[in-house]
C-alpha cells in the first residue's frame, strides 16, 4: 500500500466517537490508541485547568508538557465542568451521540456527579464506559488515590527490580500506567465487539494494580508453584537460567537473548572462550542462578574488547540473538523504527521538524492514522457543541457561566 493510498484509507475504528475524560496517562493513552486506530476522540477537560498532564513541564524554563503531548495528539479538546448541573446536562447530550466514554477518575466520582454507567446507559444503551483506577473498582482500596508508582509498588514490580532487597528501583517509565491503558483499550474493544451481538454497551473496569499482576503472570506463577519469591534479576531474567542477559562492550552494553544448546560451541569460539563450553557449571541446559552470574562475569572481559556495533555484526552473522542496549536518542536514530511506524517524523508548526511516537500496530487494510498535534485547552469546544445541535446563544451562556 502506497503512502497516498494509506492516507485515503479509513482507520479500523472510523466512525467511532469517544469522550476522553482521562487524566495524565492511563486513561488518555487508552483513548490515544483508539484515536490512532481511527476513532474521533474528544478530550473533555476542566475549564481553565485541563488535564493535569498539561502542568508537568520539561522545566520551569521550558513549559512544554511531554506527558500531555505524548498521550493526546490527534484528539479534539472541549472544556466542560462536570461538577456543575449545566455541565452534566451538556455531557449527557454528548453521550447520546458517542460510543465510548473513557475515565480514570477515582471510582465513585462519576456516580457522584450523576454520570455513572446507569445514567449514561439510560441516555444511550449502546454506550461503553471504560473506567481505569489505581487499585480496582471494588474492595477496601477502591477509593484510594494513586498513580503509576503506586501500581508498580503494590503490584510487586519494584521489589523485583534491582539487585537485591536493599537495591530496589521502580521502572523509569510509567509502565503501570501504560499497561493499564492497554488493558483498558482492549476491554473497550471487547465491549464494542460484544455490543454487535447484544445491542448494548457495558462498563469496563481496569486498574494499575491489576495490570501489573497480569503482566507478571509467569513470575507470580513461579511463586505460587514454589512458595518462593523470584530471585533478583542480576542483569538478566531470574527464571531464564541460560545465556540471557546484559554484557558490557568497549562502548556500551549488549543484550544476549538466549543461546540455544546447538549454537553454544560456535558462540564460545566467537567470543574467544571455547574453554567455557567444557566448564561443567555451564555445560547444562539450565544453569543455577549462581552459575549464570559466574558465566556472565567470565564473558564480560571478552565482550569489552569490541564495540557494540562490532559484536552486533559478528552475532548477526552467526545467527545468535542479540540487541544493542540503546538510549532513547539512539533509538530515534534507527531508520527501522520509522519504517515500521513506531516513530514518525513530523513538521511541528512551532518547533519545526521533529520525531514523534507513532503506533505499535500495523494493519494492512485499515492502517493506523496517528495525529501530529495535541490540542490547545478548549480548542474545539464550540466546534463539538455545534455538531450536537447547540446554538451560538446557548454556547455563549455556557461560557459566561464558566461551564465551558
Amino acid at each position: 500500500m502506497t503512502e497516498s493510498e494509506s492516507s485515503q484509507t479509513e482507520g479500523a475504528l472510523a466512525g467511532l466517537r469517544v469522550l476522553d475524560l482521562g487524566l495524565l496517562v492511563q486513561g488518555p493513552q487508552a483513548a490515544l490508541m483508539l484515536s490512532d486506530l481511527g476513532a474521533d476522540v474528544i478530550k473533555v477537560e476542566l475549564p481553565g485547568l485541563g488535564d493535569q498532564a498539561r502542568w508537568i513541564p520539561i522545566s520551569m524554563q521550558d513549559l512544554r508538557a511531554p506527558y500531555f503531548i505524548g498521550c493526546n495528539r490527534g484528539k479534539r479538546s472541549l472544556t466542560l465542568d462536570l461538577r456543575t448541573p449545566a455541565g452534566q446536562d451538556v455531557f449527557l447530550r454528548l453521550v447520546e451521540d458517542v460510543d465510548v466514554v473513557i475515565s480514570n477518575f477515582v471510582p465513585g466520582t462519576l456516580e457522584g456527579w450523576g454520570l455513572g454507567y446507569e445514567q449514561l446507559a439510560a441516555r444511550n444503551p449502546r454506550i461503553v464506559l471504560g473506567c481505569a483506577s489505581s487499585f480496582g473498582s471494588v474492595g477496601p482500596d477502591a477509593e484510594r488515590r494513586g498513580a503509576d508508582l503506586a501500581g508498580q509498588a503494590a503490584g510487586g514490580l519494584i521489589r523485583a527490580t534491582g539487585y537485591g532487597a536493599d537495591d530496589i528501583s521502580p521502572v523509569a517509565v510509567t509502565i503501570a500506567d501504560h499497561l493499564g491503558s492497554q488493558n483498558l483499550a482492549n476491554g473497550v474493544l471487547a465491549a464494542l465487539y460484544a455490543r454487535e451481538r447484544t445491542g448494548r454497551g457495558q462498563q469496563v473496569d481496569v486498574s494499575l494494580l491489576g495490570g501489573q499482576i497480569y503482566a507478571q503472570a509467569s513470575e507470580y506463577t513461579y511463586t505460587f508453584l514454589t512458595g518462593e519469591e523470584v530471585p533478583s534479576p542480576a542483569g538478566g531474567h531470574p527464571l531464564i537460567a541460560m545465556i540471557y542477559g546484559i554484557v558490557p562492550t568497549s562502548d556500551g552494553h549488549l543484550a544476549l537473548v538466549g543461546v540455544p544448546e546447538a549454537d553454544r560451541d560456535g558462540f564460545f569460539r566467537l567470543v574467544g572462550r571455547p574453554d567455557l563450553r567444557r566448564d561443567p557449571r555451564f555445560d547444562v541446559l539450565l544453569m543455577t542462578d549462581e552459575h549464570r552470574r559466574a558465566l556472565f562475569a567470565e564473558l564480560a572481559p571478552a565482550f569489552c574488547t569490541k564495540t557494540t556495533a562490532e559484536w552486533g555484526a559478528l552475532l548477526r552473522e552467526a545467527g545468535i540473538r542479540y540487541a544493542p542496549v540503546l538510549s532513547r536518542s539512539e533509538v530515534a536514530d534507527d531508520e527501522g523504527v520509522y519504517e515500521n511506524g513506531y516513530l514518525r517524523r513530523i513538521e511541528h508548526p512551532e518547533w519545526g521538524p521533529m520525531p514523534t511516537v507513532g503506533v505499535p500496530i500495523r494493519l494492512s487494510e485499515t492502517p493506523a492514522t496517528p495525529g501530529d498535534l495535541a490540542p490547545e485547552l478548549g480548542q474545539h469546544t464550540e466546534e463539538v457543541l455545534l455538531e450536537i445541535g447547540f446554538e451560538w446563544e446557548e454556547i455563549a451562556k455556557l461560557r459566561e457561566t464558566n461551564v465551558i
